[in-house]
C-alpha cells in the first residue's frame, strides 16, 4: 500500500459551468505524483496542488517519446456517491504498454489506490449534471537527462483529473468518418495495441484531413495490406452487418484493446447478439452497404462511449448508413453502458468500483 502524502491547495479554483464543460479543457486542484529510480524503484507517493512539471530539456521523453497514458471516468449516482467503471481493466492495460515501452511497471492495487486517493481530495469537481463526468488521465513520461537512445532510468507517474461533457458537440448524433488510404496508423509488430502518444501524433495527419473534408474521424486500414479495418481515430469500430455485430480482431496487435469495446462485446454476447472479432476488410463493409446489409456502425471509447457512425466517404462515395439514425444496437449500447456507468442501472457484470 502506497504511503500518500497529501498537500492541499491554498487557493481552490472557480469550477466550471457544468453546461459548458467542454472535453479536457478545464483541470481539477491536484495532481497525483509518483517517481521512480532503479535505486528506489516507485516511491515519493503525494498529491500536490495542480501545476506546472520542472523537467530538464534534455528529459527522454522530449526525444525519444517513452511516455503512455489512461483513460478513464469518475461517475457521479444519483444517490451521490462516485464510482469508477472497470478501472482494473485499465491499470491492466496501462502495465502491458509499460512492457511494450519499457516502463517499469506499477502494482496494479497502488494504481487504484493512486486514482480513488486524487480523486477523493477532488470529489467536489465530479459534476452533477446529466452526462456529465470526471475525466481521469494518468500518465508515465521518462525523465532522464540524457540524449542516449535507452529506455530511461527515472520516470514521473502523473494523475491529472478534467470535469468534462459529451466528447463531441453534436452529443450522440451520428457522426460522419472518412477511410484514410494514404497514410497508416501502425503496422503488426509496432506499438497499436499499446496507449502510447506517440501512435496519437502518427494519427494526426489522417485526422487533419478528414476534418478538411467535413468528418469528424478517420476510418484507419491496417498497414500492411492497408484494406482491414483497425479503428476509427482514438476509438475501436464495430459494424454491424446483415444483423451480425462484426470488429476487428485485436490478434495482430496493431489495435488498442479497448475497455468500452471489451464491455460491448461481453454485453452483446449476454444479449444473445452475434458477435464476431475477426479481420474485416473495408471492401467487406462497402459491399454490404451497396447491397443494403449494413445495418449500423459505431466507434466505441472513453471519452464518447458510443458514437454512431451516419456517414462513411471513400474515394469520392458516400455512403449513408442507416439514415443517419442511430441504430437499434448502439442506442441500446449506449444506454446499458451510461446506465451503469452513472449508477442508474444495476450493475450484473460487477463493473463498478465506489470511491
Amino acid at each position: 500500500m502506497l504511503d500518500i502524502r497529501i498537500e492541499k491547495a491554498a487557493v481552490l479554483k472557480e469550477k466550471p459551468a457544468e453546461d459548458k464543460l467542454g472535453f479536457g479543457k478545464h483541470f481539477t486542484d491536484h495532481m497525483f505524483v509518483m517517481d521512480y529510480s532503479t535505486e528506489k524503484g516507485w516511491h515519493d507517493a503525494r498529491i500536490v496542488p495542480y501545476g506546472p512539471i520542472a523537467l530538464d530539456p534534455s528529459a527522454m521523453v522530449f526525444h525519444y517519446a517513452q511516455e503512455l497514458f489512461e483513460g478513464m471516468k469518475a461517475y457521479r449516482t444519483a444517490d451521490g456517491d462516485i464510482q469508477l467503471f472497470r478501472p482494473m481493466k485499465n491499470i491492466e492495460r496501462m502495465n502491458a504498454t509499460c512492457d511494450r515501452l519499457c516502463v517499469p511497471k506499477i502494482p496494479s492495487e497502488d494504481t487504484l489506490q493512486a486514482i480513488k486517493a486524487v480523486v477523493s481530495v477532488d470529489k467536489d469537481w465530479v459534476p452533477h449534471a446529466e452526462g456529465t463526468s470526471l475525466y481521469i488521465r494518468p500518465f508515465i513520461i521518462a525523465t532522464d537527462e540524457s540524449l542516449g537512445v535507452h529506455p530511461s532510468h527515472t520516470y514521473k507517474f502523473i494523475i491529472i483529473l478534467c470535469p468534462v461533457g459529451s466528447y463531441y458537440a453534436a452529443g450522440i448524433n451520428p457522426v460522419k468518418i472518412c477511410v484514410e488510404r494514404e497514410y497508416v496508423r501502425c503496422v503488426k509488430g509496432g506499438t497499436g495495441r499499446a496507449k502510447a502518444g506517440g501512435n496519437y501524433a502518427a494519427s494526426l495527419i489522417g485526422q487533419q484531413k478528414a476534418e478538411e473534408l467535413g468528418y469528424a474521424q478517420v476510418l484507419w486500414l491496417d498497414g500492411i495490406h492497408r484494406k482491414y479495418i483497425d479503428e476509427v481515430g482514438a476509438m475501436n469500430v464495430f459494424f454491424v452487418i446483415d444483423g451480425v455485430v462484426v470488429t476487428p480482431s485485436l490478434e495482430d496487435g496493431n489495435i488498442l484493446p479497448g475497455v468500452t469495446r471489451d464491455s460491448c462485446i461481453c454485453l452483446l454476447k449476454k444479449w444473445g447478439v452475434p458477435v464476431e472479432e475477426r479481420h474485416l476488410s473495408i471492401d467487406e463493409v462497402i459491399e454490404a452497404h451497396r447491397n443494403g446489409k449494413l445495418d449500423e456502425a459505431f466507434g466505441t471509447g472513453t471519452a464518447a462511449v458510443i458514437s454512431p457512425v451516419g456517414e462513411l466517404f471513400d474515394n469520392g462515395e458516400k455512403m449513408i448508413i442507416n439514415d443517419m439514425q442511430i441504430g437499434p444496437i448502439s442506442h441500446r449500447l449506449y444506454d446499458e453502458l451510461t446506465g451503469i456507468q452513472w449508477g442508474k442501472k444495476p450493475d450484473d457484470m460487477n463493473w463498478t468500483v465506489r470511491i
